[in-house]
C-alpha cells in the first residue's frame, strides 16, 4: 500500500459507523475494484485466499421477504439448502434495486454491517473456522478485515451449511 495512505484514508459507510459503534477493531483494505470482477478480482488485488473473502449475497424467498448470506469467495450458495433452512417453498437472489432498497448499498458494495432495514443474516458455518477474514465495507473497491467472530458478535448470525463448490460449468 503507498505509504500508510490507505490504512488512514477510507470511506466512512454505514457499515463503518456500524463496526466502530459495537467496538469492532477492523482494517480498511480498499482496492481497484472491477465490475464483474468478483471475489477473485478481490482477492487478487489484496493478496488474500478467495476462501477469506465473504461475499454478501441478498436472497428472497417467495414471499419476498429479504435475507442475507455470508459465504466464502469461493463458493456458492445452495438457495436449495437455504429455503430448507428458513421454512421457504423457494429462494431467489434480490434484482440490483431490491439489494440496495433493503441495504442501502449497490451491488458488488453490499456489507452486511449497517444496512438499511434489519435483515436476517446467515452464515456459512465454515467462515466461523478463520482466523481473518475481508468483507465488504460498504462501497465498491472496498473491504474489511476482521475476525469471524467480530462478524457473530455484531451481526448474531445463524450459523448454516449451504455452501456448494463453485463448478467451471456454473
Amino acid at each position: 500500500m503507498s505509504g500508510g495512505v490507505a490504512k488512514t484514508k477510507h470511506p466512512v459507510t454505514p457499515a463503518i459507523r456500524a463496526l466502530r459503534a459495537a467496538g469492532v477493531a477492523f482494517t480498511p483494505r480498499p482496492y481497484d475494484y472491477v465490475e464483474h470482477g468478483g471475489t477473485q478480482r478481490s482477492a487478487q488485488a489484496l493478496g488474500v485466499d478467495e476462501h477469506a473473502v465473504i461475499k454478501t449475497i441478498v436472497l428472497e424467498t417467495e414471499h419476498a421477504e429479504p435475507l442475507v448470506v455470508l459465504m466464502h469467495g469461493d463458493r456458492r450458495v445452495s438457495t436449495k439448502k437455504v429455503a430448507k433452512v428458513v421454512g421457504a417453498k423457494s429462494i431467489k437472489p434480490c434484482d440490483p434495486a431490491v439489494v440496495t432498497k433493503h441495504t442501502g448499498y449497490l451491488v458488488g458494495g453490499t456489507s452486511p454491517f449497517g444496512t438499511r432495514k434489519a435483515l436476517g443474516v446467515y452464515m456459512q458455518s465454515s467462515i466461523a473456522d478463520l482466523e481473518r477474514v475481508v468483507i465488504n465495507g460498504g462501497k465498491r473497491g472496498f473491504l474489511v478485515e476482521l475476525t469471524p467472530s467480530d462478524i457473530v458478535t455484531v451481526l448474531a448470525p445463524t450459523l448454516v451449511d449451504v455452501a456448494e463448490t463453485l463448478s467451471a460449468e456454473a
